[in-house]
Parts: structure tokens; C-alpha cells; sequence
């Protein structure tokens, strides 16, 4: 447990100099979103027999979340490449899964934090997004995952600048096939198929349910957890790769 506090501690110190910053990127994506999509389009419009504001909310701050827990793979990337402080965790008498698990623990503060920001701005704009027992467990698991994935990315990329082939062919497809802005049913065929194989449209899906209300889809949560054990399962696999 040492080594898991270990590693979480270096990355909070670093995160206590620079929370303003990752604060105003928290706020700035989402208050675009909100006033384009849900004052410049969705005024006035339902979608699944909600106002849309509320239909798009959870599937915002699940997005949002995503981003910043997967957000950790570009400071991972940082550490090994420039800073060279993943040596250092080499050296130290840390197991693999610790590694993984502190900078995944560190990735869901970041992800929680993200979807906070959106719910304070939900009520901003007079749009109420209950938080219960639901919701909450919801969130960890979805920010689990992505920043499982995370460390999963930034040990097998050979360069910072590989991670961006990553981000661009695997989190801005979610970001817009996932149903965060409007159902699964508006895409093609073939389109929501694959939407189905991505992990956001099963925490979209989730996520929405639970702050809506709505019975939860537990085949989607049972798609969220299977997600969650086999990223965290390869990022402990690609950090012991990575120490040998």
C-alpha cells in the first residue's frame, strides 16, 4: 500500500501547483457545450420525453470525465519520456499493480472532478442532476476504466507524440458515437453497432438511467465492469512490461 500512496502523492503534489489550470479545462469545453447544444440547439426540444438539457447533461459529464481520466496518459507520457520519474518507480521496491493502481487512483480524482465541474454548471443553468448512491458508484467505475486505459496507453506508446493517434482514433469517436448528445436509434446501422463496442456508450447509457431516475440497464453495467477489469488487468500487464 506504501508504494500505491507512493506514486499518488507524487502526482497530487504535482497537481496542487497546477489545479487552476486543470480547473479553468474542466469548465471551458462543457460551458461551450451547454450554451451551443443546449440554448443555441436544444431550447425547447425533448428527446426520449426529457427536456434535452437533462437528456445531455449526464452524457456531458460522462464525456468530460472520460477525457480527463484518459487525460493522465499525456502526464504519464511526460514522466517516462522527460522527467524520466518511471525509472525511479523502477528502482523502487513498488510492485506493478501499484504502479497502475496509484496513477489510476490519481485519474479518477481528475475524472470525478471533471463531472463535478459539469453538475455545478447544470444547476448554472437550472438544469437539476441528482446525485445518489447510483450515480456516484457509476461515475468511479466509468473513471476506473478510462483511466485504466490511460496507463495502459502511455506504457505501450514509444513516444509523447504517439499519443495523440491514440486520442484521435479512440476517444473523439466516443465523444460523438456514444450517445452523449442524441440516442443510439438516430445513428445508422452499422454506426451503432460499433458505438455499442465502445466502454462510453455503456457508461452514457448508465450514468443517464441512474440520474434520470430510470431503472438501471445492468447489462450495461456488467459491459462497464467487464471494461474496467480488463483495462486495469492490461495496464498492470503493460507496467510490469514496462519494469522488465
Amino acid at each position: 500500500m506504501n508504494g500505491i500512496r507512493g506514486v499518488l502523492y507524487r502526482e497530487l503534489r504535482i497537481y496542487r501547483r497546477r489545479w487552476r489550470k486543470h480547473l479553468a479545462s474542466y469548465t471551458v469545453s462543457p460551458l461551450l457545450f451547454l450554451v451551443v447544444f443546449g440554448w443555441g440547439v436544444g431550447r425547447n426540444i425533448e428527446m426520449e420525453g426529457v427536456a434535452y438539457l437533462a437528456f445531455m447533461l449526464p452524457g456531458l459529464a460522462t464525456m468530460a470525465s472520460m477525457n480527463q481520466s484518459y487525460g493522465t496518459a499525456s502526464e504519464i507520457n511526460i514522466a517516462r519520456f522527460y522527467w524520466r520519474i518511471f525509472e525511479e518507480f523502477q528502482m523502487a521496491p513498488v510492485q506493478a499493480w501499484q504502479i497502475a493502481l496509484g496513477e489510476v487512483l490519481y485519474g479518477m480524482l481528475r475524472g470525478l472532478g471533471a463531472a463535478a465541474v459539469v453538475v455545478v454548471l447544470a444547476h448554472l443553468f437550472g438544469v437539476g442532476f441528482p446525485l445518489n448512491g447510483a450515480t456516484l458508484g457509476l461515475f468511479a467505475l466509468h473513471t476506473f476504466a478510462f483511466a485504466s486505459a490511460a496507463v495502459v496507453a502511455a506504457m505501450l506508446v514509444r513516444s509523447h507524440a504517439d499519443q495523440g493517434h491514440i486520442n484521435t482514433f479512440f476517444i473523439v469517436p466516443m465523444s460523438f458515437l456514444c450517445g452523449t448528445f442524441f440516442p443510439l436509434s438516430r445513428l445508422p446501422d452499422w454506426a451503432e453497432a460499433v458505438a455499442y463496442c465502445l466502454p462510453l456508450t455503456h457508461s452514457s447509457l448508465t450514468i443517464r438511467a441512474a440520474s434520470l431516475g430510470q431503472a438501471l440497464p445492468w447489462l450495461h453495467v456488467a459491459a462497464m465492469l467487464a471494461f474496467a477489469v480488463v483495462f486495469f488487468s492490461a495496464a498492470v500487464w503493460s507496467v510490469r512490461r514496462a519494469t522488465v
